[in-house]
């Protein structure tokens, strides 16, 4: 039984292979039922438009102005205050000054509203307001020229400036409040 090798592989070379008969056919029906045909084009844009409409819901629910609601006193600011100019604010111009207006703002009315104002120390606090109010009025002229003018570097740079007058003004208002009641307080203490 010596046959030698390289004979052997030249015939097998030479052989040509054949599939049964049918047998693609059979292979494209096992295909079909191994997988699913294909989603209509209709369902399949159905679908993406109800995930994009579903992240835009999402990106702008997550985006929206949050209300500032502070506990606590009555706020001080009288119903009297300077109400916003119409037109283009701070806001308008960029998210990022959008960002610093609303820092700001927020900032500003939470630290009116932690103010502890009593009748011993109301006189002080009323002159801190009224220069807050002065700083309100600067403000809106500041809008008024913003929407005249147009954005500017001086303008805007003078309306950060002026929220962070305004914000410094109430921490020390707060601080000067805090100092009177520690001092009230220890007078208290040592005359009893």
């Amino acid at each position: 039984m010596s046959q030698d090798l390289r004979e052997l592989f030249e015939r097998e070379r030479k052989r040509t292979p054949r599939m049964p008969e049918g047998h693609e056919a059979r292979f494209e029906q096992k295909l079909r039922a191994a997988f699913p045909k294909p989603r209509p084009a209709f369902r399949a844009w159905l679908g993406v438009a109800a995930s994009i409409v579903a992240l835009l819901g999402l990106a702008l629910w997550m985006y929206r102005p949050v209300p500032v609601v502070a506990e606590g006193p009555a706020q001080v600011v009288a119903s009297d205050s300077v109400q916003p100019a119409p037109g283009l604010s701070l806001g308008d111009l960029s998210p990022d000054l959008r960002k610093v207006e609303q820092y700001y703002t927020a900032n500003i009315s939470l630290e009116l509203a932690s103010l502890d104002i009593s009748p011993e120390n109301k006189k002080m606090a009323d002159d801190y307001i009224a220069r807050l109010r002065e700083l309100d009025v600067e403000y809106q002229s500041l809008v008024a020229e913003l929407n005249e003018i147009g954005p500017n570097e001086e303008t805007i740079s003078a309306m950060i400036r002026n929220f962070q007058i305004r914000l410094q003004l109430l921490q020390k208002l707060k601080a000067k409040l805090n100092d009177l009641k520690q001092s009230k307080n220890e007078t208290d203490i040592n005359s009893i």
